[in-house]
């Protein structure tokens, strides 16, 4: 990475960082609302756009394979996986009054700390130093590839896995539910027979 001149401050920035601020910004918003709403689908697309603010910061930051893996993988595949696994459990389309918990302040508290938490890992381990995001990309895509797939390969391959297991739960689950209503109204049909032979 290459730094910027040390004349760089917080009273001059550029216009990347500025769209960087502003994306961020949005991104964050997204973020809450994903959380916060009530209605399952709305959430899942809400997710849609936090995820891909943040491909769009990726991009911000020069990191043009981060971005396009974000892109494909949570937004194209996790949050396709998602929607899916919403529509096998017939999940409500409306609003969910059980998809609240009244831990919400526990949550909330937790949330913060660990967003403190981070910021302060970061902001420490970054003090001096200054990107120039306007400079040329550091760093290749063959490079980030070769560190990805060879380091992290068994990781990916987990995910997957689990993925996998979380959509054959959710088709499990889907004829389980239509074999209990199928079993219910088999039961109804047969109890107003018996009423109507009673009442013969």
């Amino acid at each position: 990475m290459r730094l910027a001149a040390a004349s760089h401050g917080f009273l001059s920035p550029t216009g990347v960082e500025i769209a960087f601020l502003l994306v961020g910004l949005v991104t964050f918003g997204a973020a809450l609302v994903t959380v916060t709403t009530r209605q399952l689908v709305h959430a899942a697309l809400w997710l849609v756009v936090t995820l891909g603010g943040l491909a769009v910061e990726y991009l911000l930051l020069t990191a043009e394979f981060i971005a396009w893996v974000q892109v494909l993988i949570y937004v194209g595949s996790v949050v396709v996986l998602l929607l899916f696994g919403l529509m096998l459990t017939r999940a409500p389309i409306g609003r969910s009054p059980d998809a609240d918990s009244a831990n919400r302040w526990a949550a909330l508290a937790v949330a913060l700390a660990s967003a403190v938490a981070l910021v302060w890992v970061v902001v420490d381990a970054f003090r001096t130093t200054w990107i120039d995001l306007d400079g040329a990309a550091a760093g290749s895509t063959a490079v980030t590839g070769a560190s990805l797939f060879q380091n992290w390969v068994l990781p990916f391959e987990a995910l997957s896995v689990l993925l996998l297991a979380a959509l054959v739960g959710a088709i499990v689950l889907s004829r389980k539910a239509k074999a209990n209503t199928a079993t219910a109204a088999g039961t109804s049909a047969k109890d107003a027979e018996a009423g109507k032979e009673g009442a013969l």
